[in-house]
């Protein structure tokens, strides 16, 4: 089904640039410019403009119902569970926090005294 609907949508995107191509460039397609079209109410004045509006319809259904698929496809998972990596574990063991010299806190002044003292 979803294969259908995206060649149908590649057709659509085809014909729309075929159609929108061989309008006149005097701002006669689509209303613009002075001609008929959505903004004034009245109906596109060519047979290209009203094929350019059918195929726009066309393209936009097709692009929701695409987009409609895939979220039903997709719902629920990731991109990392469908590729079948295992994450690292959540809970990192506490010896991994501690920097190389020991000190969980830096110096407070230039004496490079720690702000805790240690046990020893």
């Amino acid at each position: 089904m979803e294969n259908v609907v995206l060649i149908v949508h590649l057709f659509l995107a085809l014909g729309l640039i075929a159609v929108v191509l061989m309008q006149r460039s005097e701002g006669g397609g689509l209303g613009m410019g002075g001609g008929g079209g959505a903004a004034t109410g009245r109906p596109a004045g060519t047979a290209l403009g009203k094929v350019t509006w059918i195929l726009a319809i066309a393209f936009i259904i097709t692009s929701i119902t695409l987009t409609i698929i895939a979220a039903q496809k997709a719902a629920g998972t990731s991109v990392i569970d469908q590729l079948g990596i295992t994450p690292p574990a959540q809970n990192a063991p506490a010896d991994d926090l501690v920097p190389p010299g020991g000190d969980l806190l830096p110096p407070t002044s230039g004496d490079d005294a720690p702000l805790v003292p240690s046990a020893d």
